[in-house]
């Protein structure tokens, strides 16, 4: 299988998985024109299971590094093989959330509060399991994007207060997200073998694990999404029939966003074997940095706030930025 040989080539991928994570919003905000939430989710869920079975059936199944796909799954133990799948679970419990606060309050929200909290509790939950990096510039990084995530909500205090914004929900949502989204990863990292050069027996493999994942995120879909659906949180009920009746660009654009954040899912994953898994998720969780550009300056969700808003912001960044550095310097 395809392993990462050194530690800048995982931040590089860390990178990447930066971009994807907060890039792939722009998929449902593109799609929320005529496609409600609830509709595209059923395909980004799509999406991430098709990414993960290409990724495992290629990369995960060629090379002399690792075990193939395949054999890993026939040796897998039952215990390795339900972390991974309890990992998307939780995840999906928890995106699925973050999916309703960018409906309802928007991207440049959603993301820094509700992302910037799973990356604080990620980050301290990774390093307890495994520590690795310098931990006084790791945590004195999530010291720091503690304090731009209380910003943001600060301003998005101020908007609601101005009327700009019809109500919190999408905060106290973003909140619920965040705090489910800050412990999916250790499940997923627990499953795999620490070594990728080395596998071991009964562990999985990345690419394994990735799989095991998607499939607990669409189980876990029939649930959640079809209960968001008869009781959503605005709006009217909706029904399968309506997703039955979308047109290729709403299904499209759905599947589009799931691939796009299953490529940061899965190099994140390929770059903790190099990188750690601490901080291999606090550097693909800058996705806020991203997601918030996108929001305030893209799609102009701010525009409407009162004076002193694009202050808090602007410091809002800057202290994600410094954050995300620390915690690059800290290994």
């Amino acid at each position: 299988m395809f392993i990462l040989e050194n530690y800048s080539t995982a931040v590089f991928f860390c990178f990447i998985t930066m971009l994807c994570w907060g890039s792939w919003a722009n998929t449902q905000k593109l799609a929320a024109k005529s496609w409600r939430f609830e509709l595209f989710y059923w395909d980004y869920v799509i999406g991430i299971l098709i990414l993960t079975l290409i990724f495992a059936f290629t990369l995960g199944s060629n090379g002399s590094a690792g075990r193939g796909f395949m054999e890993d799954v026939s040796q897998a133990g039952n215990d390795n093989l339900f972390s991974a799948i309890l990992g998307g679970i939780i995840f999906n419990a928890a995106n699925i959330l973050l999916v309703a606060a960018i409906a309802i309050a928007g991207m440049s929200v959603a993301f820094p509060v509700g992302i910037g909290i799973a990356l604080v509790l990620g980050v301290v939950v990774n390093y307890i399991d495994a520590p690795q990096g310098n931990a006084t510039m790791l945590f004195g990084g999530v010291a720091l994007i503690a304090i731009a995530i209380i910003l943001n909500a600060r301003a998005y205090k101020k908007m609601s207060t101005s009327n700009a914004s019809p109500s919190t929900k999408g905060l106290a949502l973003s909140v619920a997200a965040g705090l489910l989204m800050g412990f999916f990863y250790r499940f997923v990292a627990k499953a795999m073998f620490s070594d990728f050069t080395i596998p071991e027996a009964g562990k999985l493999s990345p690419y394994t694990a990735m799989v095991l994942f998607a499939v607990g995120i669409l189980l876990s879909n029939l649930i959640f999404n079809t209960y968001i659906m008869k009781k959503p949180f605005v709006g009217a009920p909706v029904s399968f029939g309506q997703y039955f009746k979308g047109g290729f660009r709403n299904h499209f654009t759905g599947i589009l966003g799931g691939i796009i954040w299953c490529v940061g899912m899965s190099f994140s994953i390929i770059a903790s074997g190099k990188a750690g898994a601490a901080i291999s998720y606090g550097l693909g969780q800058g996705a806020t940095i991203v997601a918030a550009i996108w929001g305030i300056f893209i799609w102009k969700e701010f525009k409407d706030a009162p004076k002193g808003t694009s202050a808090i912001l602007n410091v809002m960044l800057l202290l994600y930025v410094v954050g995300i550095a620390l915690i690059i310097y800290a290994r």
